[in-house]
């Protein structure tokens, strides 16, 4: 058994404690004012005072807050339109204490601690990191402290970030188990157009995420999110049987408020039978790993659940990836099919799938099975997962 089919194992553990959990997304423009950049101190009072009062109800909670690149612009001087990566980085360096100074100070005034909890793409998307992630913030909810959960956008670039803490909020919710994910933002939910368009109207219940899609483009001026990917966290949420809350964030219980339908907000219904931690960590991605097409036939038979997928299999590749990468797997179509834990690199499958005949170990110099993905470890898409579309770029052609 290898590390990652031993990690498996672990997704699939239950936290301890019988107590309910939500896990709390705020954005930017909630915590920052603008245009001069400084805490919005009164919502942060009155957030922290809705989680004090939901803890004191038996509830376990977990913030997901962004904040510290919006402050930090305003200690550098900086204007955000502006700002290069590095500058964002420098930002979030000089940002992160002046966050987690208020938090602490607002949290002891409602006798409880926090603790700051920073993580990388790869804390999420490697399943040991992954594991480790969890039990440090299993044992920060043991203990009773808060954790407040931030990308750590000091050393993340372009390339290799989550992007936004609306997908992050929801990996955590899945990594967590909560009950509740609720995404705190600056207007009362989701729409059937631009809030600001005349006729625009509230939609109050999504089952379908994939419905509003459409109408979800747009981010506001602080933030990286718009209400596209508080969609895609919706969803991520969905299938780990977490139901999402988008709502805006009011000073006065901002959080129960919304929990229990005492003011506007949107309401995205969690799958009635949720997937297993393991399917769902490798089923919801931050970021493409890597990609393959496989022979119409090929991708056809996976729906029987029979067999996993062959180096023989591939059409194919589109990105590079790593053993123990995990892949989007596309039929001849551009439909994708699967996700699935990889045996080898592309380099590696590449070179099995042009040379059939050759032994694993004349190619390679190790003995090995010659399939790419094994059954346990593939998961086929259903109709509820949002899809990625299959990347322009065609690194290897292995089949005609």
């Amino acid at each position: 058994m290898n590390a990652l089919e031993t990690g498996a194992a672990g997704f699939g553990q239950a936290m301890t404690g019988d107590q309910p959990r939500i896990v709390v997304k705020v954005g930017s423009s909630l915590l920052a004012n603008t245009p001069d950049l400084r805490p919005r101190y009164a919502f942060m009072h009155g957030l922290l005072s809705d989680i004090a009062k939901l803890r004191d109800q038996g509830f376990e909670v977990v913030l997901a807050s962004s904040g510290s690149v919006a402050l930090g612009l305003n200690v550098l001087d900086s204007d955000g339109e502006e700002a290069g990566i590095q500058e964002k980085q420098a930002a979030a360096a000089c940002g992160q204490p002046v966050l987690l100074n208020a938090y602490k100070q607002i949290a002891q005034e409602h006798g409880f601690d926090i603790a700051q909890v920073l993580v990388t793409l790869e804390d999420l998307e490697d399943s040991r990191r992954f594991l480790n992630t969890k039990n440090t913030v299993h044992k920060l909810l043991e203990l009773g402290v808060l954790p407040i959960v931030n990308e750590n956008d000091t050393i993340t670039t372009e390339e290799i970030r989550v992007g936004d803490n609306d997908r992050l909020a929801a990996k955590v919710a899945q990594m967590i188990q909560a009950q509740d994910l609720v995404i705190l933002t600056s207007v009362d939910g989701l729409y059937d157009r631009n809030p600001d368009e005349e006729g625009a109207e509230l939609i109050t219940t999504v089952d379908d995420v994939s419905e509003y899609l459409a109408v979800t483009s747009g981010t506001n001026t602080l933030g990286t999110g718009g209400m596209f990917t508080k969609m895609q966290a919706a969803n991520m949420a969905q299938n780990a049987g977490c139901e999402t809350i988008i709502s805006r964030g009011i000073i006065d219980e901002p959080i129960s408020a919304a929990l229990e339908n005492r003011r506007p907000h949107t309401r995205c219904i969690a799958k009635s039978t949720p997937q297993s931690a393991w399917a769902v960590w490798l089923t919801d991605r931050l970021q493409m790993a890597g990609s393959l097409v496989l022979t119409q036939e090929a991708a056809d038979v996976l729906e029987s659940g029979k067999g996993g997928i062959a180096c023989t299999d591939v059409v194919s590749i589109h990105t590079a990836f790593q053993k123990a990468d995990v892949l989007h797997i596309y039929d001849e179509r551009g439909v994708e099919r699967a996700r699935g834990l990889s045996n080898f690199s592309s380099d590696e499958a590449a070179l099995i799938a042009l040379n059939p005949d050759r032994e694993i170990r004349d190619l390679l110099g190790y003995k090995a099975e010659k399939t790419l993905v094994n059954r346990k470890n593939l998961v086929i898409l259903e109709d509820h997962h949002l899809p990625w579309d299959e990347p322009d770029e065609k690194l290897r052609v292995i089949a005609a």
